[in-house]
């Protein structure tokens, strides 16, 4: 069975934040390892791996849930603080051993189309060193490397992404 086809992408509930710490726990440790050295990865990922309700509540952020209930993926967007127009990407994730399953892309492309629908015309983007091909394939245009200030003085670095709407 394609496994794509066994996902539902569903808007994300408050009640979904201890599965997604779960998820978050899970997975960047597996994904992030190739693309940074464990000094960045010790530090970083306790502090990015966190839910966080605000999002959750948002109304566009979503889950991708498999049929026997399994949330597997997770992300969206919000309006930037800076322009009403504009919309950053936030916290997306694949459970790790899921990826190149179509997963990650279907609920991105979910996610652009209500951006479009709610009329953002730009998606911003922090990506992790890993995931810019992902965005890249969804047309987002690779930027600037930037380093992501965290809680505690940890830096976590990124590459700025944009994709125009």
């Amino acid at each position: 069975m394609d496994e794509t086809h066994a996902v539902t992408i569903r808007l994300a509930r408050p009640d979904d934040l201890a599965v997604l710490d779960a998820l978050f726990g899970r997975s960047y440790p597996a994904l992030l390892k190739n693309d940074y050295p464990p000094s960045v990865r010790v530090t970083a990922i306790p502090l990015i791996s966190r839910a966080q309700p605000a999002l959750l509540a948002s109304g566009t952020y979503w889950v991708a849930e498999r049929e026997d209930g399994q949330v597997v993926g997770a992300g969206g967007w919000t309006r930037a603080e800076r322009s009403g127009a504009v919309g950053d990407v936030r916290h997306v994730v694949t459970e790790a051993r899921c990826v190149r399953q179509g997963i990650g892309g279907r609920l991105m492309r979910h996610a652009i189309a209500a951006a479009r629908t709610a009329g953002l015309i730009r998606l911003d983007c922090l990506s992790t060193r890993t995931a810019v091909p992902f965005y890249a394939s969804l047309g987002f245009a690779a930027g600037e490397a930037v380093d992501v200030a965290l809680a505690r003085g940890v830096v976590f670095p990124a590459v700025r992404m944009r994709l125009g709407l």
